[in-house]
């Protein structure tokens, strides 16, 4: 550090740990771990992706998003059911919520395409839980290819996704309710009431957050 000015310096250490890997992602790319051919977070696979705690810093402008899954089983976990992707703004609170068939890479990766889509800016990070429907070679190598920053929280650690938890419970099932779906039309239906929500929270309602953590 020495080598630098004063002001070089500074600017450095005010850096948040997202956009030191933002610049950082083209020397990253030279040297990435190359995972098993598969659709569930092998070890390594899953090693190589940064860790994200509920104390690191974020982004101190909109476009890094907490991830998650909610599924939509009812009483019983037997069979196929829907699960709902949801995504959230740790800056400004913006949601984007799209109900797939399953869990399947192909349909999380089509959901995530979407919300990167239509949120109406720049989408520059994701962090999600170590499930294998995020950690798998489809998603994160989409992720590297539109240049988003891709992180993962401690496993068992709930703390680490407080803010997304928070919107599975009064976005997701205050509106889905805990009732089981599994039919192309119980999905469009949630499909087009998401968008009704969506547009209520992001347009309507205010967003309160903590001004720091103590």
């Amino acid at each position: 550090m020495d080598r630098y000015s004063p002001q070089v310096r500074a600017e450095l250490l005010a850096m948040s740990s997202a956009t030191i890997d933002r610049y950082l992602r083209a020397v990253k790319a030279r040297d990435q771990i190359k995972g098993k051919s598969t659709t569930k977070a092998s070890p390594l696979l899953r090693s190589s992706i940064k860790i994200r705690k509920a104390t690191d810093e974020v982004e101190g402008s909109p476009g890094f998003f907490e991830g998650d899954t909610v599924a939509h089983c009812g009483p019983t976990l037997k069979g196929e059911f829907a699960r709902t992707v949801n995504l959230t703004d740790m800056h400004i609170g913006w949601v984007f919520t799209r109900t797939e068939r399953n869990n399947a890479h192909t349909h999380i990766l089509g959901a995530l395409k979407a919300g990167v889509h239509e949120i109406p800016y720049e989408v520059t990070g994701l962090d999600f839980d170590n499930g294998t429907e995020f950690l798998n070679k489809a998603v994160i190598k989409w992720a590297a290819q539109m240049e988003i920053f891709f992180t993962r929280s401690r496993p068992y650690k709930k703390n680490d996704q407080a803010t997304i938890e928070s919107k599975n419970n009064h976005l997701v099932r205050k509106y889905g309710f805990y009732y089981r779906y599994d039919t192309d039309e119980e999905r469009a239906v949630l499909n087009r009431l998401w968008r009704l929500v969506n547009d209520r929270l992001n347009y309507l309602t205010p967003t309160i957050k903590p001004a720091l953590r103590k």
